[in-house]
C-alpha cells in the first residue's frame, strides 16, 4: 500500500505551515507510524545537507526539522526542488539537492514541466517506503496567476489525493475572509480535498469567535476543526527570515547578542537557540541605530549569506562596517560564519563571476576566492587551543554542515605580522592574533550542546523536546478522532 497523505495549505505565506507540518509529524510518528515529510518546492536561504544517493545535497530547513520530528533520516526526497534567492528576481535552483544551472537560467514558467516529473518520482518513492507522508504547501494555493505552473500545491494534493488542512494566522486580521477567499478561488475539484480549517496564533477567548466558524461551513461545507492558541514559545524556528520578534529578551540581561541583518543572510534557523537563553538578548541589526546599546561584553554575530560581496557592500552603505571594526579594536567579540568568515577577511576574489570581488573588513588575514564547484557536506570538527575571549571553545568536538562557493586560505597582508591570523580547525576556523575575532566556515556550530554548555553556560530544551511540545500542543488543541481520520 501506499502511505496516506495530510498535507497543510496556508492562506498566505507565514499562516503556520511548517509550524503545523511538523507537528503532525511527530504526533503520527508516536503513534508508531513511519511519517515522512515533503515539501515540492521550497524557496528559501536556510538549507541544511542530507545524504543525496553517493554524495550529499541541501534541502530547506524546515523538511530537515520535520524529518527529525517525524524519527526519520532527512534526505533530498523530501524536498526536491530549493529555490535560493539571490536577489529579487532571481534564484539558484537546487533539484535532488544539487545546483541545477541549466534550471537556474529557465524562466520560472517554462521550469515546472521539466521538474515535475522529478517531484512526482521523489513523492513516490517516499509512499511506497512510509505508511504516512505530511505534506507542506507554499504560500497560497489560490494565486490563480500561478495555478497554471503550480508544482507545489494543489497539483500535488491531486496527485496524492492528499486530505488537506487550511491553516490561516488569525493574528493578522481577516482570518474569515482569507479562508473563504482562498477556498472559492480553488476550484471544485481541489475544494473536494480540504477536510478543515485551521485558525493559527489567536489570542482571546474562542467563544467570540462565533457565529463566524458556523457561517464559514454554511459557505463552505467545511469545519474549523482548531482554533490554536497564540503560542512564541515552542522553540521550532521560523522558516524563513527572522523570528516574529526583531529583539527577543529576558528579565534580566547579561549579555547582547547583534546578528548582523544583511539582505542576503542565510541560515538564521541556526540561531534560534540564542532566543532561549535566560541573560541572553538577540537583535536583528539592521540599522546603526540597533546598535546604540552595543556594549564591551557584548557580541556581533555576521552570519552566512548567498551573496557575500553584495551583503559586505550593504554594510558598508549602512556604515555598519565601522561598528564592527570599532568593536573589534576595543576588543569586543566577533563572530562569522561561513559569508560572515569571508567578510572578516582582506580580499574576496571572484575570477569566474560567481559572487563579486571586494575588499573585507581585514579584521582576518584571510584571502576567500569564489570557485564554480560548490562545497556541501556535513562536518565533525574539533577545535585546538582558541585563545581567550573564545578560550572555551577549545578542544570542544561539534558537528554542524558547509554550504559556500568560496575556498579560503591565510594570507600575509601588507608586510603585518602582528595581527597574523591563527588557524583553529584546519581549513574552516580561524582566529585573529587577539583573540577577539573568530571566523568558523561551519553552520550550526551553537546547535550542539555542548558548545552551549561551554560557551553560554545553557543546557537546555533538546529538539525532541522541542517536537514533543509540539504534538502535546497539537492534541490539546486537534480532535484525535480528526487526527486518525485524515489517514484512515
Amino acid at each position: 500500500m501506499l502511505a496516506k497523505c495530510v498535507m497543510v495549505l496556508g492562506t498566505t505565506s507565514g499562516a503556520g505551515k511548517s509550524w503545523l507540518a511538523t507537528a503532525l509529524c511527530r504526533w503520527y510518528a508516536r503513534q508508531g507510524l513511519k511519517v515522512a515529510p515533503f515539501k515540492a518546492q521550497n524557496m528559501s536561504n536556510n538549507a541544511r545537507v542530507v545524504q543525496a544517493f553517493d554524495a550529499e545535497g541541501e534541502i530547506g530547513s524546515a523538511q530537515y526539522y520535520q524529518a527529525l520530528a517525524a524519527c526519520s533520516q532527512p534526505d533530498i526526497r523530501m524536498n526536491p526542488l530549493l529555490l535560493k534567492p539571490e536577489r529579487d528576481t532571481h534564484s539558484q535552483v537546487v533539484l535532488m539537492g544539487q545546483v541545477n544551472t541549466e534550471l537556474t537560467n529557465t524562466p520560472w514558467r517554462q521550469r515546472s514541466e521539466k521538474v515535475w516529473p522529478t517531484i512526482s518520482a521523489a513523492l513516490d518513492s517516499l509512499r511506497e517506503e512510509f505508511d504516512v507522508v505530511i505534506i507542506e504547501g507554499a504560500g497560497s494555493p489560490a494565486e490563480i496567476n500561478l495555478m497554471a505552473n503550480d508544482i507545489v500545491n494543489m497539483r500535488v494534493a491531486r496527485y496524492a489525493q492528499a486530505q488537506c488542512l487550511m491553516i490561516c494566522d488569525i493574528d493578522r486580521g481577516g482570518a474569515f475572509a482569507h479562508l473563504y477567499g482562498t477556498w472559492a478561488l480553488l476550484g471544485h475539484e481541489n475544494q473536494a480535498l480540504i477536510r478543515g480549517f485551521v485558525l493559527n496564533k489567536f489570542r482571546g477567548d474562542p467563544l467570540l469567535l462565533a457565529p463566524a466558524p458556523e457561517q464559514l461551513k454554511e459557505l463552505t461545507g467545511i469545519d474549523t476543526v482548531a482554533v490554536l492558541p497564540m503560542w512564541r514559545e515552542h522553540g521550532l524556528p521560523q522558516e524563513d527570515g527572522v523570528f516574529d520578534d526583531a529583539t527577543v529578551t529576558h528579565t534580566e540581561n547579561t549579555r547582547t547578542i547583534y546578528v548582523m541583518s544583511y539582505p542576503q543572510m542565510s541560515n538564521l534557523d541556526e540561531f534560534e537557540v540564542l532566543t532561549r537563553i535566560p541573560g541572553i538578548r538577540l537583535v536583528w541589526a539592521r540599522l546603526t541605530h540597533d546598535l546604540s546599546e552595543l556594549s564591551a561584553n557584548d557580541w556581533i554575530i555576521l552570519p552566512g549569506s548567498k551573496l557575500t560581496s553584495t551583503d559586505l557592500l550593504w554594510l558598508k552603505n549602512q556604515s555598519l562596517d565601522q561598528i564592527i571594526l570599532r568593536h573589534a579594536n576595543q576588543g569586543g567579540m566577533v563572530l562569522g560564519i561561513c559569508g560572515g568568515l569571508q567578510m572578516l577577511g582582506q580580499v574576496l576574489e571572484d575570477p569566474h563571476g560567481i559572487d563579486g570581488a571586494a575588499l573585507g573588513l581585514g579584521l582576518l588575514e584571510l584571502k576567500t576566492r569564489f570557485e564554480i564547484s560548490k562545497t556541501v557536506r556535513s562536518c565533525e570538527a574539533q577545535f585546538t587551543e582558541v585563545g581567550e575571549p573564545w578560550h572555551a571553545l577549545s578542544h570542544l568536538s561539534f558537528k554542524g554542515f558547509e554550504i559556500h562557493h568560496g575556498q579560503t586560505i591565510c594570507v600575509e597582508w601588507m608586510g603585518e605580522t602582528e595581527s597574523s591570523t591563527l588557524e583553529r580547525i584546519a581549513g574552516l576556523a580561524w582566529q585573529n592574533s587577539s583573540g577577539n575575532v573568530l571566523g568558523l566556515y561551519v553552520h550550526g556550530l551553537f546547535e550542539n550542546p555542548n558548545v552551549l554548555r561551554s560557551v553560554l553556560d545553557y543546557d537546555g530544551t533538546t529538539l525532541d523536546q522541542v517536537f514533543d511540545g509540539l504534538a502535546d500542543f497539537l492534541e490539546q488543541h486537534m480532535a484525535r478522532s480528526l487526527l486518525d481520520g485524515l489517514i484512515e
